[in-house]
């Protein structure tokens, strides 16, 4: 197993830093707060979730306008939630369990407010006025080109001081950087020497498919659609073929760093895009996000049809990643759940920590944190502002990590940067983790088992057919099998064994049940019944 890249066996666990625990009282999360709560994330024993990696989200100074993803300086810690001396003292403690630390490096923009931008914005001869996208209009108050800003309104902003406009692809807070000067580059891979050097175990690449856009800034197709920015085919302005060149740089210098991984997010609803930058499988990305996956609604045809496209296209030598949450998704307890939210929780837990791949979890889903509807006068994201009252905005995925029934959910002495959900008085870490019964408890099961067998961390996939509203497959590795049955229904189901668990004469028993003692055997029964919302993962012997 020593052989076997921690990435591919292990867990990663996301934590929105300024959400997830407070140890001064401002109200906001930070570094040493998340220091204090280690021992839920892992221990070392079962009475802790057990995971192997922790995704931060950005901690790098900054003006805060986009959650930390419009970034000041990259050498420095954002003082709200720490500094470089707590940082090291997290990466320590965290090698010290086993736990990797993994930092969200926003490459594509900065602030407008970096130094960089500054410099650059200031004259038209500015040594760094070309390390961002300057260009004239194609006429008086027109922009260069056609192009949208993924949130919304053109992608061109002007700037008067220089006459020209400038290129954002995102918020106007946030100019994208030219990766087409090497400058540039030459300077992104000494922020990631940098950190790497201080003992980060790798990077989650924020929208490492938007670094290049056409040379020559060609308007895009048109095309139909709900919003403007799905008005145009995106050709030009995203999942560029350079993007896959400095990727595989990227590789190259991850793997001078024994055991560094890198996980890109490849933002597009074309996931053929984030399958080409994995490259062969071993020289670009380590771990692909797919969005097809997350976005799936409650149907186990559709999740057995996204799991198995990407079982059929992935390279031969690179590895999937799942995901069901995020900090820009509506959470999925909320979103899959509605009126059974807590049984559908269950059964999407068990499906994202047996797929072949590796999961990733986000803060707060292990107790079922719901999405949380976010009044206007405390709206941060600018995105929730900008489109209220259209239920947009992506404060309700960000709010305080749910710790106790005490004052403020035990995230903070102070007042809260955003509202605690109101059922933090009956679901918080502290209520579940004594109840066997829990979420809490049902996800650290999961993952200790996980861990403990070579089938579920490591195995190959293979479907099984069941009936239409059971997800169901084989992970197998040497001579461990272990089959999962996953009924995505509100009622009884029944359906025959598969054939492919029958036809040598194997006996299986119950690993784990949402619903069953581990151990009760099959028997001899030839058909398989499953009750309302049954997870089911039997093992081969």
């Amino acid at each position: 197993m020593e052989d076997i890249p921690w990435w591919k066996r292990g867990v990663i666990y996301q934590v929105a830093v300024p959400s997830y625990m407070d140890s001064d009282g401002d109200g906001y999360g930070d570094l040493r707060g998340l220091l204090k709560s280690l021992d839920h994330l892992n221990d070392g024993t079962p009475r802790s979730l057990g995971v192997d990696a922790v995704w931060l989200t950005p901690v790098f100074d900054s003006p805060w306008v986009d959650f930390g993803y419009d970034v000041r300086d990259y050498y420095a810690v954002h003082p709200r939630l720490g500094d470089l001396k707590s940082f090291d003292e997290l990466v320590r403690e965290c090698h010290r369990r086993g736990v990797r630390v993994i930092l969200d490096m926003v490459l594509n923009h900065t602030s407008e407010e970096h130094p960089w931008f500054l410099e650059s914005r200031s004259s038209m001869d500015n040594p760094k006025r070309q390390w961002y996208i300057w260009k004239g209009g194609r006429a008086p108050g027109r922009p260069p080109n056609r192009w949208r800003a993924v949130v919304e309104g053109s992608a061109w902003k002007w700037d008067g001081r220089t006459g020209q406009y400038y290129y954002h692809a995102f918020l106007p807070q946030q100019p994208d950087l030219n990766w087409r000067n090497p400058e540039v580059q030459e300077e992104m891979f000494r922020v990631c020497r940098y950190w790497l050097d201080r003992g980060a175990d790798g990077f989650r690449l924020d929208l490492i498919n938007y670094l290049f856009e056409d040379e020559l800034l060609r308007d895009n197709p048109r095309k139909p659609g709900i919003r403007p920015y799905d008005w145009q085919v995106h050709l030009y302005d995203r999942s560029r073929p350079e993007c896959l060149e400095v990727v595989r740089e990227l590789r190259r210098l991850l793997d001078s760093y024994p055991g560094r991984m890198m996980m890109g997010e490849v933002y597009t609803d074309r996931p053929e895009e984030a399958v080409a930058l994995l490259g062969d499988g071993s020289d670009a990305l380590h771990l692909s996000f797919y969005l097809d996956f997350a976005l799936r609604r409650w149907k186990a045809s559709g999740f057995r049809e996204s799991v198995e496209w990407l079982e059929s296209r992935i390279p031969p030598g690179a590895w999937p990643c799942y995901y069901l949450s995020n900090h820009d998704l509506v959470r999925h307890y909320t979103r899959l759940g509605r009126r059974d939210a807590e049984a559908r929780a269950r059964v999407a837990a068990a499906m994202l920590l047996t797929l072949r791949g590796t999961p990733i979890l986000y803060y707060g889903e292990e107790i079922g944190m719901p999405q949380v509807r976010i009044p206007r006068r405390l709206i941060r994201d600018p995105i929730g502002r900008r489109f209220w009252p259209l239920p947009v905005g992506r404060d309700g995925a960000r709010t305080p990590m749910q710790w106790s029934a005490g004052r403020n959910a035990g995230f903070t002495e102070g007042e809260p940067w955003l509202p605690v959900h109101p059922s933090f008085r009956w679901k918080n870490v502290e209520a579940q983790d004594g109840d066997p019964r829990s979420l809490l408890n049902w996800y650290r099961r999961l993952l200790w088992l996980r861990r403990r067998h070579p089938a579920l961390h490591l195995g190959d996939y293979r479907g099984l057919r069941a009936a239409e509203q059971v997800f169901s497959y084989l992970r197998e590795s040497g001579e461990e099998r272990v089959a999962v049955f996953l009924n995505f229904s509100s009622r009884p189901v029944e359906f025959p064994l598969p054939l492919e668990l029958r036809s040598d004469g194997s006996k299986w028993s119950v690993l784990a049940s949402t619903h069953r003692h581990e151990g009760e055997g099959l028997g001899s029964a030839a058909r398989v019944s499953l009750a309302p919302y049954e997870a089911l993962l039997l093992l081969g012997e």
